[in-house]
């Protein structure tokens, strides 16, 4: 099993931005974890604050042999038609994450052009979201 890990804007802040909302752990410390705790499956990662370049992942994530997307598209979940109809596009499955409740934020952040496309939606749990979401592929 390979499964790539897709986050957009802002998520390269993790540990510094708003830790009262996502916590004080880097994503990258916590990608370390994730492969040592789920070392039966190859991990990839990538980050982007540019939506065209999510969009190229998605769309090469079968090519690059990945049997599964977990995607945390930050505040593009909310605004990108363009990230929406690429995961509508592909046969990769794609599990959308947030680590926050994002209905118990702003209310546009209730909109997502992605969770109709995806097999699942995890939010709200933290980092503990992306543990979720490799879980429910192995």
């Amino acid at each position: 099993m390979k499964i790539l890990l897709l986050n957009g804007p802002n998520l390269n802040l993790l540990g510094k931005r708003e830790p009262e909302i996502y916590g004080s752990q880097t994503f990258e410390d916590h990608f370390t974890a994730l492969q040592f705790q789920f070392k039966e499956v190859e991990l990839g990662y990538f980050q982007s604050n540019i939506e065209g370049e999510i969009i190229d992942k998605l769309h090469q994530a079968e090519e690059d042999g990945f049997d599964a997307v977990i995607l945390n598209a930050g505040a593009y979940t909310h605004t990108s038609v363009g990230i929406g109809d690429a995961v509508a596009g592909i046969r990769t499955p794609v599990v959308e994450v947030h680590i926050s409740n994002v209905m118990d934020r702003e209310e546009f952040r209730h909109l997502s052009y992605i969770s109709k496309h995806a097999v699942g939606v995890i939010s709200g749990f933290g980092l503990k979201g992306y543990e979720l979401a490799v879980t429910s592929f192995i």
